[in-house]
């Protein structure tokens, strides 16, 4: 496969470390690495909802799951060393808006020192050789522009959340600067770059204060689900979109470390699936069917209402592109919560989904 399509036989034997492993994207970038043949270890905290999508698809199985915290760093060095990791896949983060609020110390502590912490472990280690640190659209400062940002657009934030992920940015941007390419205090080259993707949607995902999990719960109980901001437009995408980027992107940096590919890339959908979160829950409603319905309640902490990604440059020299719209990414998670609701297990879902989504990167 080329093109929009990650390179299947590349990951088989690869020796990688994915962080946030546990998490509802990170469970199902797990299970795609182990399909496809690679040794993956995971580092992550322990599922933060119940059910989960790692608990319930047994994502462990085939690979070296470790409970821990990436901020202690003698675990993450000595993980790296002890598996020979070759590809580290940086997921792990504090990854709610809302939560951030709460906590707003815990949100940077595990975003920003935790980030340095991993790339800390990268560079001294003797077989890495590509790095992946993934962040968030939210890393921009958001001036609520009607054109997506760009990749050299300034990092900022208005909530602890966003401005967490633009100081990640700029820990992984300096990071590369003082050790990691050629003629850096670094002892070798090794390929780094960052990933900022939209909001990932899809099947398996019960986290709290996302509005998919909402509307699934709310559905599954025949009740109304409740909605905060209705007319804020988000870059809505299934899950294995960005998933597929942080992929290629790893390929391409563990091939050439020094080249184009140690940057930071936008991964997110078609503009005309850029849509307001009431759109999305209409759609949910149509494709439930039955008494599936809504209420709004507006209020809450700050948000952003508008933000979109540019992915010109993802599209055009790394050769990703969306290959899922939104409305088949609608599909297959009423889908899959539906079967889920009549007993098929999660395993067998996740497995469907990722068979399907091979194919249609195929066809």
């Amino acid at each position: 496969m080329d093109g929009i399509a990650v390179n299947l036989e590349f990951w088989n034997g690869k020796k990688v470390l994915v962080t946030g492993h546990t998490g509802f994207k990170g469970s199902w970038m797990s299970a795609w690495l182990t399909r496809l043949g690679a040794d993956v270890t995971g580092l992550a905290l322990a599922p933060d909802s119940d059910p989960s999508l790692f608990d319930d698809a047994h994502v462990a199985t085939g690979m070296n799951s470790v409970i821990g915290d990436i901020r202690d760093a003698s675990l993450v060095q000595r993980l790296i060393a002890d598996s020979s990791i070759e590809i580290v896949l940086h997921l792990a983060a504090q990854a709610l808006v809302r939560e951030s609020y709460d906590d707003p110390i815990e949100t940077f502590s595990t975003n920003v020192v935790g980030t340095a912490t991993v790339l800390d472990a990268c560079r001294r280690s003797d077989s890495v050789q590509s790095v992946v640190s993934v962040t968030s659209d939210k890393c921009y400062e958001n001036r609520e522009w009607v054109w997506g940002y760009r990749e050299s657009e300034a990092m900022g934030g208005h909530d602890p959340y966003s401005a967490s992920k633009g100081c990640a940015e700029l820990v992984t941007a300096s990071m590369r600067r003082s050790f990691f390419e050629a003629g850096s205090s670094g002892s070798r080259e090794i390929g780094l770059g960052s990933g900022r993707a939209g909001n990932v949607i899809g099947g398996g995902d019960w986290s709290a204060n996302r509005i998919i999990p909402d509307i699934v719960r709310a559905f599954g109980v025949g009740e109304k689900v409740e909605i905060r901001s209705p007319n804020a437009i988000r870059p809505w995408q299934h899950v294995l979109e960005p998933v597929r980027g942080y992929m290629m992107l790893a390929e391409r940096l563990y091939d050439e470390p020094a080249g184009i590919w140690a940057d930071g890339w936008n991964f997110g959908p078609h503009d005309i699936d850029a849509r307001p979160v009431r759109s999305i829950v209409e759609s949910m409603c149509a494709a439930w069917g039955g008494t599936a319905d809504y209420r709004v309640n507006e209020g809450g902490p700050h948000e952003a209402n508008y933000l979109k990604l540019d992915c010109s440059k993802s599209r055009d020299v790394l050769g990703w592109k969306p290959a899922l719209g939104l409305d088949d990414a609608l599909t297959w998670i009423v889908e899959w919560h539906k079967a889920h609701l009549d007993g098929e297990s999660a395993k067998s879902l996740l497995d469907e989904q990722l068979a399907r989504y091979e194919a249609l990167l195929a066809d």
